[in-house]
């Protein structure tokens, strides 16, 4: 508890941690969560009941005797509220929807070229309409929909500043919320699949890298300690804090120069990370096909097997200096992540014979997540917002 926290904040936060400890089981009972969180029987009891009489949660019967009289039955009510991510890329617009349980209940992908033109933002509004009403979501239980994008964003202003991949700049919220019912807001994409690794798959007590391998090379970095934003607030993901930086640009990973004076980067600079591990230099040998690119190199292809060896040389370059600077895992997500999973060991040979305080390179692993992440983390991020009020 820090210094200087009165007890209506104290109530604030106990109520919170009750919450998520209900949300994380089946079920529990007020006993258990007296012993879980280290709080007296009689303030579990005022906060049960408050989170009952907002609905959150739930008495569903009675627990198995061990011996003394028989605990009632807790659990959280997650159908009240849900959330949608919707993913935008170049081609493809991405939807998930998750409820307080935070589980994907569902995920689509439509091929949708992007423009910024009013008629795209009122196609996408009619897609997330035809989502909803496909997947029987109560239109009144919708937190709202976080939109993951490729490219930098102000959170504070909630400006999608500038997109390489879209090819625009400073288009602001008010263009996808005119179109869309509900509360939304813009994230960027990689910070988005790394709120969806840090919820469902980062050890409470770990920090984590997120490096994501797409069309362009971005991440995010998430701290198990304290973290706070430019804007003074934790940006706290049930745990996790992620680092936004002053001008809300961590995460640039892709711009890391790993060959001085190397290729050309699209943003200038010459020997960009980007330059070099970008998913297009893979896809673009195969018309865009980023799968048979592997399917070829997998069935002999000679010289996409060396082009593969100088991908990984040039990613364990990229990885060491992440470690050097953060001293956590480091987890491979975007496109190429997702084919990652057979090539780990090699890689992480690689990684090892880099790293001056030695090891294995067993702190490398490819995502968890691996369908829909950014659509998923955006969603994510609307119900955290949720979770946080309550």
């Amino acid at each position: 508890m820090r210094r200087g926290t009165n007890s209506l904040e104290v109530k604030i936060l106990n109520r919170n941690r009750v919450f998520r400890y209900v949300n994380g089981q089946s079920e529990t009972s007020m006993p258990d969560i007296s012993a879980a969180l280290g709080i007296s029987g009689p303030t579990v009891l005022t906060i049960v009941k408050e989170l009952k009489d907002a609905g959150v949660v739930e008495e569903v019967g009675e627990l198995k005797s061990t011996g003394g009289r028989k605990a009632k039955a807790i659990a959280a009510v997650r159908d009240v509220r849900y959330a949608i991510g919707i993913d935008i890329t170049a081609n493809h617009v991405g939807l998930v929807y998750t409820d307080l349980a935070k589980k994907a209940l569902k995920h689509d992908r439509i091929r949708k070229t992007f423009s910024c033109e009013d008629n795209y933002f009122r196609e996408l509004g009619g897609i997330l309409g035809t989502f909803v009403k496909d997947n029987r979501i109560p239109e009144d239980r919708i937190e709202g929909v976080g939109i993951a994008l490729p490219g930098i964003v102000d959170r504070q202003k909630n400006i999608l500043t500038q997109s390489h991949i879209l090819k625009i700049e400073n288009v602001s919220l008010e263009r996808w919320a005119n179109a869309i019912p509900y509360p939304c807001e813009l994230l960027n994409d990689a910070n988005a699949a790394a709120i969806t690794e840090d919820v469902c798959c980062r050890k409470p007590e770990n920090s984590m890298v997120y490096l994501s391998l797409s069309n362009s090379v971005g991440g995010a970095a998430v701290s198990a300690a304290e973290m706070k934003g430019n804007d003074g607030i934790k940006n706290n993901f049930d745990g996790g804090e992620m680092y936004m930086g002053d001008n809300w640009r961590s995460g640039e990973f892709g711009h890391m120069v790993i060959h001085p004076e190397g290729k050309t980067c699209y943003c200038g600079k010459k020997g960009c990370l980007d330059a070099y591990c970008s998913a297009l230099n893979l896809a673009a040998l195969e018309e865009g096909n980023l799968k048979a690119f592997f399917d070829k190199m997998e069935s002999g292809h000679g010289e996409y097997s060396r082009i593969w060896e100088e991908y990984l040389q040039n990613l364990a370059i990229a990885i060491d200096n992440l470690r050097m600077c953060f001293d956590c895992e480091v987890v491979l997500g975007g496109y190429v992540g997702n084919y990652m999973e057979p090539y780990l060991e090699r890689l992480r040979t690689l990684v090892a014979a880099k790293n001056i305080f030695g090891g294995s390179g067993e702190y490398v692993r490819v995502c968890r997540c691996r369908e829909e992440a950014s659509a998923y983390g955006a969603a994510l991020y609307q119900i955290e917002r949720y979770i946080a009020k309550i």
